[in-house]
């Protein structure tokens, strides 16, 4: 899966806001907002301002980031185009499907990357090594 999509597979997602004088709130539920079933949730923070963060793909697993603090830019590539996309609200998400390589860069002192994930951690799914991700897409061009 994912071996064939592109930069443009990515999209990003605006979440619902319900607003309140006390503080707003952003829902998030699985295959409503997001097009998967969430099994995983984690966070990035404490990242030193203008750091980077990610460098990498997966062969099964979705992931959904979200800016809950700050900002950062997410890099996606697909081996021949890269777009970058800024993340700097609490009610916009970027969903990334496997076979993309992605890298968080620029974080903002304080920034918080939130991150919704199809799959529970297996580190086989991980692809880390840039060249061993071209390998993989080039394969599924061949096949």
């Amino acid at each position: 899966m994912g071996k064939n999509l592109t930069v443009y597979d990515c999209s990003i997602i605006e979440l619902p806001q319900i607003k309140n004088r006390a503080g707003n709130i952003t829902p998030v539920t699985n295959l409503v907002e997001i097009p998967f079933v969430v099994k995983r949730v984690f966070y990035i923070y404490d990242i030193p301002g203008g750091e980077d963060r990610g460098a990498h793909a997966h062969k099964e697993c979705h992931q959904f980031l979200v800016a809950v603090s700050g900002s950062f830019d997410v890099e996606l590539n697909d081996g021949h185009i890269k777009r970058t996309v800024t993340l700097n609200r609490p009610y916009y998400g970027l969903h990334i499907p496997p076979g993309i390589w992605a890298s968080e860069k620029s974080f903002s002192s304080g920034a918080v990357c939130l991150v919704l994930a199809s799959e529970m951690y297996d580190e086989g799914d991980y692809i880390r090594e840039y060249s061993e991700f071209l390998r993989y897409k080039t394969h599924a061009i061949i096949n």
